[in-house]
Formats: C-alpha cells, structure tokens, sequence
C-alpha cells in the first residue's frame, strides 16, 4: 500500500469524531480499515470505490502527494461547511424577512428581573438595542456587583438577536463569555411615542443553577439613545427588593407569582 494513500486517508478520518463512525459509515469492519491507516493492507476495488463515494473524492486524488491532497480538501470544504451553516441561517432570515421595523427601540435600558441563581435578589443589568445592515442586535452585561460594598463577584456578558412578530418582541441571546446558554425573552411592545417600561417574560438559567430552567418576569426601562455608560454600569448589580432601588413600581411589575386560577406564569399588558 502507497505512504501516500495511508497519510490521505488519515487526513479524511480526522475530520470526523472517530475511526469508529467512519468505519460504521463506510460499512468496513474496523480491524480490516486499521490496516489501511497502519499501510499494512490496499483495499480491494470495491472498498476503494466506497471509501472515495464516502469521502467524496476520486481515486486518483487519493493516491496524490498528501500536501497537495491537503490543499484539495481544504478548497473542497469550506463550500460545505458554509453551505452547512447556510441550513440553520436560513430559519433566522425567515423571521428577519417577517419581523416589523424596530428602528423606535434603538438605545440602551436596564433590565430588572429576580436573579436565577441568587434567591431572592433583583438584577440590575445594563442593555443595548441596536441595529447593523438593516438588521437589529442585543448586548446585555450582568455585573453581579454587591450594592452594599460596590465591589463586582460576576460578570456575564450577553449578545443576540431581536424582532418584532404578531405584535409582540422576541430577544434571542446567549452568554458570550464562555457560551454556555441560552435565554428567550418575549415582550409587550410600546405604543406609546415615549418608551417607557417594556414588559415580558424570560427562560434559561445560568450555570450556577446546574442544568435546571426557569422562567421569570422581566422589565426593560428605557434610558435613551445617548447616555453615560460608565455612570449607568455603575448602577448594575444585585438589589434587595425592599431597599427601595430598584423603585417600587418595578418590583411590583416582575414579581414571580401565579394566581389559583392560572396554571402558566405569564404577565398582564401594561
């Protein structure tokens, strides 16, 4: 058997998760196919045929040189790995495609909601909506900060995906740091001319609640196109709900409870 087919076909099954998965693919028992890795045994015509059908090449780029059979299948890749990625995509511009014009909701906001992983504390997140090629993106930074000493013991960082659907908004984002989850967050949207305070629910649940979900209220408070960032960064963090910051109002507005006669935890339009 040529070095160079061994070394070719050691570059193809690396690009799958194991020997195991390629051998149940190409139907070819594993201790026959570790011969063809190790060069000890030349498949037969009709093992050849179906490990270039399973690979997607041709014999004779099989047999090159492994370097320039390298470049080959970079060049023979990355089509398929964008096309691949073009799949999920293509449900992303479909929502795109239907999602209403949310240019009234660009600026920044904080975000109030009872934290997941801090039992009974109010997060004070700082948040921004804005807008790239005609298309509108969400960044959300958690600074776990204790508001009696100031000082931070958490940052999480949040980015993703807005639209407006059926008269309602939909926040789509993950955790940006170590990329670990994902929250879904539907809201009342306004129509009033002034923002106001945007209503809804969310679900997910940070990591440090293990892998269990929740689902909890949640206000945006419109701050305004232009702000002072650092001033209202400084104002993030984690709050009992009696000490009067967050307000009253707001507290009131993203209390967790759910009536006898209700059996889902919603939220009433404001």
């Amino acid at each position: 058997m040529s070095d160079e087919l061994r070394q070719n076909l050691g570059l193809l099954c690396s690009y799958h998760p194991s020997i195991a998965e390629v051998c149940r693919g190409l139907e070819i028992n594993r201790q026959q196919f570790n011969k063809y890795l190790a060069g000890t045994s030349h498949p037969s015509r009709s093992n050849m045929r179906r490990i270039c059908d399973f690979f997607g090449v041709s014999e004779s780029e099989l047999l090159m040189e492994p370097q320039q059979f390298e470049e080959i299948i970079a060049l023979k890749r990355k089509p398929l790995q964008q096309e691949a990625l073009s799949k999920p995509l293509r449900h992303l511009d479909k929502l795109y495609q239907h999602s209403q014009d949310l240019e009234k909701y660009l600026g920044y906001y904080f975000r109030y909601f009872y934290s997941f992983g801090n039992q009974g504390k109010v997060i004070r997140s700082l948040a921004l909506v804005y807008r790239e090629d005609n298309k509108y993106y969400w960044k959300n930074i958690e600074i776990l900060r204790d508001p009696e000493t100031g000082r931070s013991n958490g940052l999480n960082k949040y980015e993703g995906v807005l639209f407006y659907l059926a008269d309602r908004l939909y926040i789509l984002e993950y955790e940006s740091i170590e990329v670990n989850t994902i929250t879904q967050a539907t809201f009342y949207p306004s129509h009033r001319n002034r923002i106001g305070l945007l209503l809804g629910i969310q679900t997910g649940g940070p990591t440090r609640r293990g892998r269990k979900p929740g689902a909890s209220k949640v206000a945006l408070e419109y701050l305004g196109r232009d702000i002072n960032v650092r001033q209202a960064l400084k104002r993030t963090g984690l709050f009992d709900p009696g000490d009067g910051s967050p307000r009253s109002e707001i507290i009131s507005l993203i209390e967790n409870s759910i009536e006898p006669s209700s059996f889902v935890l919603d939220v009433d339009e404001p």
